[in-house]
């Protein structure tokens, strides 16, 4: 049985892929395979969670577009990639260009889409009960939350909210908004006071071992096979192979993911965490890939068809795509 944040983790990926092929598909975009076109450089719903959704044709300050947001955005790749601009002197004030005020009229029914292709294939029963066991959680966490994972920092780590929630969980937030912020308050669980991250450890250390794992077939970033080398846990040639740090901290990994779900128990009530597993059981990886099956045009059609999906996600500043493209 896989581990409650990889449930939560591959449910939210697999949630926001739909998405981005969704937007793909309609906005007028253009990527390194399409080459220079009319419309903005294409990028991820995380985008639009955290600076698209609150930047329109009136001026917006830096400040208060993240305050909004509850996380920051990659505001110079929105200004590069066609989104926004940006006056030069402070006080920063933003606003949307008519390509990026496009987008974001396209974007903004998006997730309440998905809910309904995922009410038709999982059932709208099963899709209520996920919703109201995330909510029963979600509900009671202090802090103030975004409703998207934030753009990971250095060292692949999770950034945390910065300060109280000061108002009551709303019951009408989007599904995928409540997967980001369970899924942002594991990720916060398991990094705190720990030497690597929830993304390095469940997407790269997990699938590593002694014997060696040939590098091109390491669902990896350069940043993370970097971290490693440098704290001494792996060894690379033609194969990825665990130091005797790399076995302790893979060990470490899967003793800290049991432990934060039994603290979770404790903290949420035994009775909430088991009907969340329960609610994630229909979600199986099967029915999840069938969802993210891009369109024939699409520049997922164009690369290796995912046999699984991230067992963390890996939201990045150059796109804040889930799965690290």
């Amino acid at each position: 049985m896989d581990s409650l944040s990889t449930s939560l983790s591959q449910a939210f990926v697999a949630f926001n892929i739909e998405c981005d092929n969704e937007a793909e598909h309609r906005i007028p975009h253009w990527t390194t395979m399409s080459g220079k076109r009319p419309g903005v450089w294409l990028t991820s719903g995380t985008m639009w969670w955290n600076c698209m959704k609150y930047v329109g044709e009136e001026p917006l300050g830096v400040k208060e577009l993240a305050i909004l947001a509850r996380t920051t955005t990659n505001l110079h790749g929105m200004q590069r990639w066609g989104y926004i601009t940006a006056d030069a002197a402070p006080p920063k004030l933003i606003r949307a260009t008519a390509k990026g005020l496009r987008a974001r009229e396209i974007c903004a029914p998006l997730p309440g889409e998905i809910e309904k292709r995922w009410e038709n294939r999982f059932g709208e029963a099963a899709v209520d009960r996920l919703r109201e066991a995330l909510y029963a959680i979600v509900s009671q966490f202090e802090l103030d939350f975004p409703d998207c994972l934030p753009i990971l920092g250095y060292g692949l780590f999770s950034k945390p909210p910065d300060r109280k929630r000061s108002s009551p969980v709303g019951r009408d937030l989007p599904l995928c908004a409540l997967l980001a912020r369970i899924v942002l308050a594991f990720a916060m669980d398991f990094e705190c006071g720990q030497e690597l991250s929830l993304a390095i450890c469940a997407d790269v250390v997990r699938v590593l071992d002694e014997k060696g794992v040939r590098l091109r077939d390491i669902p990896v970033l350069s940043m993370a096979m970097g971290i490693l080398r440098k704290k001494g846990m792996v060894t690379v040639d033609k194969l990825v192979r665990l130091t005797v740090a790399g076995v302790k901290a893979q060990t470490a990994y899967r003793e800290r993911i049991a432990l934060i779900e039994k603290q979770w128990e404790e903290r949420f009530g035994k009775k909430a965490i088991g009907a969340l597993r329960e609610a994630l059981v229909p979600f199986t990886l099967e029915l999840l890939l069938r969802g993210i099956e891009p369109y024939p045009a699409g520049w997922r059609a164009s690369v290796r068809k995912p046999a699984v999906l991230p067992y963390f996600p890996m939201v990045l500043h150059r796109g804040g795509y889930p799965d690290g493209s």
